[in-house]
């Protein structure tokens, strides 16, 4: 009888390849957090990429020559294929700033409220690449979807109009932006949309980016209204003419001294090129409204008595070139000081500015003016108790403070413990930095590029650290430029060396200290050429070195040295 055969038995694993993990939802910032401006976020999933504001911040005084500072946006110009949309949260500097730099490197679309997009329209004319950009007006109750994303907004309040925060929907739940914000229930402008904040709340949302500027400030932020009746009653004190300053995207500020001027019979001038731009957008739109005749051209006051003018312009941060520091300098053409003449700042200074705006109000008190400042002005961004309800609103599982120095990040951080969040859920990101969000957990990765870029005179230039500390030397030290002409051949000096400065030492006070030093230098050199064959090299160090030895003996400073040696 035969036995059966039977197959051996393959106790060999078969070969599968592993699952792979779920890719995140990565979240990164190129600007605006650990500082004041060049806010700039992205969101980022598989192969698509939300973009959230484009802003600019000033500089300081130790970055001479430098008008503005941008983000760098290697990155995105790296993965400009991703990008699906650059959204815009309100028309703010700091957050628009930058478009007309970073729409000549990134072929993407823009999208942002009508307010925002009229001022951004405005922004690219100046700079002529209006015609190359794709810009897109949303409405609050518009979504735009793609493949794995999608977006949609909720109408906030803030001191300019059409501000919004941006909700982007992914597959592990909502990222929410709040733009810049406060909680102000009797707005001078279209109510926040407190529904459709719970509602976001409501449907879960993965992580809060929130607005940090006023962490530090107890209370609820006060209402725009309560400015308005201050802007009414000193309007109403006065008899002479009045000067108005403020920012000019403030359209709130701006429609208020409107309404005042109108309660008191008075005509309004508008100087300064933003506030003319802004007053023409705002009309169009109807964000501004002036009856027909009240505004009349800043050429024109003359005809009018003093009580009947009040003149809106720009320069409120004590701007150089604004038009309230030509006033103040007499420097402008059509407007000038008088006693009698009344000023009101309808503004705070930005951290940095204290000083130019207290320059221009010594200045105007010196010319009899009366000025009024400090009083009239409340914030656009939330308090401790705005913040507060913001994240009762949004009930986020991820936190992440945005839009503030590190400080101010901090306090936030400290207000959404209170609310009741965990301590591991709350992120203290940096620019570049990188939090990739799973559906159950978060965890710090790669840094992306970043960093700054600085513009000059309309051009973009790379962080260059080597000639920002030569231009904050030549500003605190001076400049000494020694000229000579020598034979090549043997190295004797045929003129000079003369010595010529700037910045430095007054020359008139100073020609003794100047005859010294072109009698030490003549004799080092002589020397010099005594021992060895000319060489242009040795010759400029041994200029560099005598001449900074003698100068910080003789007065104790070392200034720029610039030697120039003409050889024949």
């Amino acid at each position: 009888m035969n036995e059966a055969k039977t197959k051996p038995v393959n106790t060999a694993k078969p070969n599968r390849r592993p699952k792979s993990s779920p890719p995140p939802v990565r979240i990164y910032s190129l600007g605006g957090i650990g500082e004041i401006g060049k806010n700039m976020y992205g969101i980022e999933y598989k192969n698509e990429i939300v973009i959230i504001d484009a802003g600019l911040k000033f500089p300081d005084s130790k970055l001479s020559g430098i008008d503005y500072i941008i983000p760098d946006i290697t990155y995105l110009i790296e993965n400009q294929h991703k990008i699906k949309g650059l959204f815009l949260t309100h028309g703010h500097e700091d957050h628009i700033g930058a478009l007309p730099f970073v729409l000549r490197q990134l072929q993407v679309p823009v999208y942002g409220g009508p307010l925002t997009i009229g001022l951004v329209r405005a922004k690219l004319e100046e700079y002529r690449i209006l015609g190359e950009a794709k810009l897109h007006v949303f409405e609050e109750n518009d979504r735009y979807d793609f493949q794995h994303l999608s977006v949609h907004f909720f109408r906030t309040t803030h001191s300019i109009p059409d501000a919004f925060g941006i909700v982007v929907d992914t597959p592990y739940g909502a990222v929410v932006h709040t733009g810049d914000f406060k909680f102000d229930f009797t707005p001078e402008d279209r109510p926040a949309d407190l529904l459709k904040m719970a509602s976001v709340g409501g449907e879960g949302v993965l992580a809060l980016l929130a607005d940090s500027t006023n962490s530090e400030k107890e209370g609820f932020t006060p209402s725009e209204r309560n400015v308005g009746d201050a802007i009414l009653e000193s309007i109403r004190q006065c008899d002479g003419r009045i000067l108005f300053a403020t920012f000019a995207s403030n359209v709130h500020r701006l429609q208020q001294v409107v309404d005042a001027a109108m309660a008191c019979n008075r005509k309004i001038a508008v100087i300064g090129r933003s506030m003319e731009k802004v007053f023409a957008i705002g009309q169009d739109l109807g964000y501004i409204r002036i009856p027909e005749g009240m505004l009349i051209d800043v050429k024109h006051i003359d005809r009018y008595e003093d009580r009947q003018i009040l003149i809106v312009c720009t320069g409120s941060q004590g701007e150089p070139n604004a038009a309230l520091s030509r006033i103040a300098s007499g420097a402008h053409r059509s407007v000038q000081i008088y006693p009698g003449d009344t000023v009101i700042f309808s503004s705070s200074p930005i951290p940095g500015n204290g000083p130019n705006v207290n320059r221009i109000i010594d200045t105007l008190m010196r010319a009899d003016a009366n000025v009024i400042y400090g009083s009239i002005h409340t914030s656009g961004h939330g308090n401790r108790e705005d913040l507060k309800l913001m994240l009762s609103f949004i009930r986020p599982k991820y936190f992440i403070p945005i839009h503030g120095e590190y400080r101010m990040l901090l306090s936030h951080k400290s207000l959404a413990l209170q609310t009741g969040m965990a301590e591991d859920k709350v992120y203290m990101l940096g620019i570049g930095d990188t939090l990739s969000l799973y559906r159950n957990r978060a965890k710090r990765s790669r840094t992306i590029p970043s960093g700054e870029v600085f513009i000059s005179n309309g051009e973009m230039r790379a962080r260059e650290d080597e000639l920002m500390e030569e231009r904050l030397e030549l500003a605190q030290e001076g400049i000494v430029i020694v000229v000579l002409t020598l034979d090549r051949e043997t190295g004797q000096i045929l003129a000079g060396p003369d010595i010529v400065t700037r910045g430095f030492v007054y020359m008139q006070d100073a020609r003794p200290l100047l005859r010294r030093a072109e009698a030490m230098l003549k004799r080092s050199l002589a020397r010099q050429a005594e021992r060895e064959a000319y060489d242009r090299t040795v010759w400029l160090r041994t200029i560099h070195r005598v001449m900074r030895r003698h100068f910080m003996k003789e007065v104790g400073r070392a200034p720029h040295i610039m030697p120039s040696i003409l050889e024949v």
